[in-house]
């Protein structure tokens, strides 16, 4: 496959100078120093200096846990910085187009809208799968990316690993695949195959498996040439000290991160068997995520007497092939069990 950054880059962004920031203008040093240089306050409080505006430190460390080089990683304010920085760099509005499967992440729907950009979109079979020979078809000249989320959501299952590859092999653009769960998933991270397809990139998010959601913290996997674009454009300081020093901190502590994981992949096995004996219940679909899909009997129904019972889940019966379906988070062993007796109580 012929596969040419330069020609998909926008020419404006190509050319462009990025802004450089008074702590870009010089290499880190350990020692003491007087920082002089970017108007800030100078009397100490924790804060009041300005973040490493390139995350040195943080990079360094989702680096060696990915598996890949510091120069390959993009950090954002959460995923949907990282997206929409994709979008700004590669899609030009009003004459660029995307390829999206649902159901999906209802955000590159909004995204495309914010800048502009058509959205084809490829419905996923009843087994909420590819449709590979359906999405190369809708393939024209104005296709910029492919936006994929596997593990799904609100699906929760993982794609056919060959189906994703025939995409990037057959495909000269961008391949986005948007791994948020993939920490849930049996099926292994596609980071494996950067070095493969040049076209390929990954985003993930500290907001699931790491437990850090309010910090809002989302990474991009890619090649240096493609980093190298998405720097260009990024705000200076965009991760602010406080979400650096946590991530580091609970990327650090990866044996309670991966008991959590655990714990929640067994509570979501108990939960899958346990919400095939509610009456009302019509499927549970299987689940690659922390959450589960199940179609209901009536959704709103259903919904509305969760609610009055003070438990919040989401109705996705609005997605495309999601007639009636809720959406179930796994969470911790006692909310299971109150969810689970709700159910029971409702459906006697």
């Amino acid at each position: 496959m012929s596969f040419d950054i330069q020609k998909l880059v926008r020419s404006h962004i190509a050319n462009l100078q990025p802004y450089s920031s008074a702590r870009d203008e010089f290499d880190p040093v350990e020692r003491e120093v007087v920082y002089l240089d970017a108007n800030e306050n100078p009397f100490d409080n924790g804060v009041n200096r300005y973040p490493d505006p390139q995350q040195r430190k943080l990079k360094e460390v989702i680096a060696r846990r990915r598996g890949v080089a510091a120069n390959q990683l993009l950090l954002g304010n959460g995923s949907d910085e990282v997206l929409d920085l994709i979008f700004r760099a590669f899609c030009i509005p009003n004459q660029d187009k995307i390829i999206v499967m649902p159901p999906t992440y209802g955000m590159y729907n909004v995204l495309a809208n914010i800048n502009c950009i058509s959205l084809d979109e490829v419905p996923l079979n009843n087994d909420f799968q590819l449709v590979t020979k359906d999405i190369l078809s809708q393939i024209s000249s104005q296709t910029k990316a492919i936006f994929l989320c596997s593990p799904n959501n609100p699906s929760g299952n993982s794609f056919r690993r060959e189906d994703i590859l025939t995409l990037l092999q057959s495909f000269t653009g961008l391949v986005v695949i948007d791994e948020a769960y993939i920490d849930f998933s049996t099926q292994k991270s596609l980071v494996l195959e950067l070095s493969s397809y040049p076209n390929l990139i990954i985003t993930q998010t500290l907001s699931k498996a790491y437990g850090l959601a309010g910090i809002r913290l989302g990474i991009c996997i890619a090649s240096e040439e493609i980093i190298d674009i998405l720097n260009k454009i990024k705000p200076p300081y965009n991760i602010n000290s406080l979400t650096q020093e946590r991530a580091i901190s609970a990327l650090a502590d990866w044996d309670a991160t991966q008991g959590q994981i655990t714990q929640l992949i067994a509570e979501r096995k108990g939960l899958f068997a346990q919400l095939e004996k509610i009456s009302f219940v019509e499927k549970v679909y299987p689940s690659d995520a922390n959450f589960l899909l199940v179609r209901v009997d009536d959704a709103h129904k259903r919904y509305t007497q969760l609610i009055e019972n003070d438990i919040i889940v989401r109705n996705r019966s609005k997605q495309m092939g999601c007639e009636n379906c809720l959406r179930f988070s796994v969470g911790t062993p006692q909310e299971n069990q109150i969810l689970i007796e709700t159910l029971n109580r409702l459906s006697s």
